[in-house]
């Protein structure tokens, strides 16, 4: 028995042997694969982050505008199911005292009861007053006709806009679930550029940052002289500068691009649409050659970008997460064309 149980004792050993070497080489590979991962993200230039930061933000841009193309439609969705709620209330009351008014018009008849005709002029003593009395009742039997069809005009109404009210309530719900997707969208873009900027020493940073500001013009002055709604929109533009980027925001403490181009026309008495890829389609296109201020200068494939042409080739725009309201040259950024809005 016991040249049986020294085999078995081996075995065993030799098993767990071999079981504890590969779970030793899986754990050093799975480390070797995070670590070097890891390594080859820590391994990027400072310009290779910048890169990539940049993109990171340009996505999350275009996201922000998806996310403000979705908000506003869910506002439009929520005001007109607000009207039409509001529509179907009144519509209930009115058809409740239609028929209110019916019921008791029945009940009165059923009270009185009914007489034939022929026997009504066979006991009346006077034909010239039963006459009278049919003539009333004619009456009576065409408003109470009146009656029922304007009840059922009623019901109809109230159905269609209760439909109506469906409709809206499914595209605000609609609405708000691409907004909360877009906005998660922007907060996983922002955060990716944050790690990878975490990435970087504090005089990495400072350089990379000098550099992209580096990169955008700062001259204050307009070059050539503007008037009319222009004028203001492109005082509005000027008095922002400074004020932070806030994805989402039309002001008056921060705002993102088409957020600032929208209230700087809105305080020129211009009212323009919420995003980007609306706002290009809100007045006469004019081409880069005839760009005056006050114009709205798109940027990127997508036309994710818009600042407010202020004139010797420079705009004042929103940038990015962490820059402020700028006055940038239109050369720094792909030109995607330019609206002069009405």
């Amino acid at each position: 028995m016991a040249s049986h149980r020294k085999p078995k004792q081996r075995s065993l050993t030799s098993s767990t042997a071999r079981a504890a070497a590969l779970l030793a080489l899986t754990g050093a590979a799975s480390a070797t694969l995070l670590d070097g991962t890891g390594h080859a993200e820590n391994r990027l230039t400072p310009a290779q982050v910048k890169a990539k930061v940049d993109e990171y933000q340009r996505q999350a841009e275009e996201a922000t505008e998806r996310y403000n193309g979705a908000k506003d439609k869910a506002d439009q969705a929520r005001e007109a199911l607000d009207a039409l709620r509001d529509q179907a209330a009144r519509r209930t009351t009115r058809l409740n005292t239609a028929r209110n008014a019916l019921g008791a018009f029945a009940t009165a008849q059923y009270r009185s009861g009914t007489i034939a005709p022929a026997l009504q002029l066979a006991l009346s003593s006077s034909p010239g007053q039963y006459l009278q009395r049919a003539s009333l009742a004619e009456r009576a039997g065409s408003r109470q006709a009146a009656l029922i069809a304007s009840v059922g005009r009623q019901e109809r109404k109230l159905r269609q806009v209760r439909g109506e009210a469906a409709d809206r309530l499914a595209a605000l719900r609609a609405s708000q679930t691409a907004a909360a997707h877009h906005k998660r969208t922007v907060q996983q873009r922002l955060a990716a550029a944050d790690r990878l900027l975490d990435r970087l020493t504090l005089a990495q940073r400072q350089r990379l940052l000098a550099a992209r500001d580096g990169d955008e013009a700062h001259a204050d002055g307009t070059g050539s002289p503007i008037t009319g709604r222009a004028a203001r929109a492109v005082s509005y533009a000027y008095a922002a500068l400074g004020k932070p980027y806030v994805w989402g925001a039309t002001g008056p403490h921060g705002y993102d691009c088409s957020g600032l181009t929208q209230a700087a026309w809105h305080a020129a008495g211009v009212a323009l649409p919420r995003t980007t890829y609306t706002q290009i389609n809100a007045g006469r296109r004019v081409t880069r050659d005839q760009l005056a201020p006050g114009d709205l200068v798109f940027f990127y494939s997508g036309v994710s970008h818009v600042g407010l042409y202020i004139g010797d080739g420079r705009i004042i725009h929103a940038p990015r997460p962490g820059a402020p309201v700028r006055v940038a040259s239109v050369a720094d950024m792909p030109f995607a064309g330019a609206a002069r809005p009405a």
